[in-house]
């Protein structure tokens, strides 16, 4: 008689419990705002997956009790336009409405580049996504709360920066905003149990390796910053090279380090192949927008965790399969993303300018 049994498989998590969590928080903060949160939504293109993400905003924005005006333009108005047509205009006229509280943008529109000018039009009060250059500076910096009237100044690194000691700002300042999808992965991750609770704040990602594959200005660089600003050893990957981010300082030979770690990440080139990546990685996040793109199974480390961040599956059907009982696979994270989406939402809400923009209150 064959004593075999079937492996385990890896355990498949879906995003809804994660985002359950946050929704219960981001309705509480908002009923307790005193008004009505506004969230304005431009869309202007045809793409079926900007479409779908518009309609599921406003969706969650209705259950939570946000109102929600989806502004159309170019070919997402008119099938005659272009992509893109109007879409600076309508940013303009969101910002200067006093009555809006976020501006959110379907990107892409145009490409890498004019997308990101379309970006920085975006009044920094009202980006919920956290793609003004002034929030991906704090990031980049490991700045992590930032005082309202800083956002007033044209300098992006002349500005107060408090001592990091919990995940609470001090008196005076706001968080700053994340970009809303890679603030969802590092929530995934902590939800999951990666990130260890024990450790002081801004170390708890310390002793684990990650791999993130693809480097966009819009989810895998800043993730690999954010990790690497928590801790983590991580491995960015793209197309035509692999870096290293860490704030760990590099010893070499008998050389002596007082401090534990650099305030801020640093980026070094890295000779390891993406396959020498994966076998020591405890987790892979592929955010590859390709459907022919697979992460190869027989590469990853066992009980690793996986997490896909594209709308197409970057990882093959059998990632459960390699993976011992202790390993976790998510397919998607896009549920979390607009939770991120909305907790930015109520934090610039916390924020409120007078007309002459000479007082700030706090909620």
């Amino acid at each position: 008689m064959s004593t075999t049994t079937d492996s385990p498989k890896g355990l498949l998590l879906k995003a809804d419990p994660i985002a359950s969590a946050f929704r219960d928080e981001v309705r509480s903060a908002i009923s307790q705002s005193g008004r009505p949160c506004k969230l304005v939504g431009i869309l202007s293109t045809s793409a079926a997956p900007s479409k779908f993400y518009a309609e599921f905003t406003q969706k969650q924005c209705l259950d939570l009790g946000v109102e929600f005006v989806l502004k159309k333009t170019g070919s997402a108005l008119d099938s005659t336009l272009s992509d893109g047509e109007g879409v600076e205009e309508a940013i303009i006229e969101a910002n200067e409405d006093d009555s809006v509280d976020g501006i959110m943008v379907y990107y892409p529109i145009f490409g890498v580049q004019q997308d990101h000018y379309l970006q920085q039009i975006v009044s920094p009060f009202k980006d919920v996504e956290g793609l003004h250059v002034k929030f991906h500076y704090n990031l980049y910096h490991n700045i992590r709360y930032l005082k309202p009237q800083s956002l007033l100044s044209p300098s992006i690194h002349k500005q107060e920066v408090p001592k990091i000691v919990e995940d609470q700002p001090p008196a005076g300042f706001v968080k700053s905003i994340l970009p809303c999808t890679p603030l969802a992965i590092v929530k995934c991750l902590e939800h999951i149990g990666v990130y260890n609770k024990i450790l002081p704040y801004g170390d708890k990602a310390y002793g684990k390796t990650v791999t993130v594959i693809n480097r966009s200005e819009v989810v895998g660089r800043p993730l690999a910053a954010l990790l690497a600003n928590d801790g983590a050893r991580v491995f960015s990957v793209d197309i035509d090279s692999i870096q290293e981010y860490t704030k760990r300082p590099r010893v070499t030979g008998d050389t002596a380090q007082s401090q534990r770690y650099h305030p801020r990440h640093v980026v070094h080139p890295s000779t390891l192949t993406l396959q020498e990546c994966l076998s020591q990685s405890d987790v892979v996040v592929s955010a590859v927008p390709s459907a022919n793109y697979k992460v190869k199974t027989e590469w990853l480390k066992d009980g690793c965790v996986c997490l896909n961040v594209a709308a197409d599956k970057n990882f093959d059907k059998d990632v459960r399969d390699k993976a011992s009982s202790a390993s976790l696979y998510m397919p998607t994270i896009g549920k979390v993303t607009i939770m991120m989406l909305l907790r930015n939402l109520y934090v610039a809400v916390h924020v409120c300018y007078s007309n002459t923009l000479t007082s700030v209150f706090f909620h």
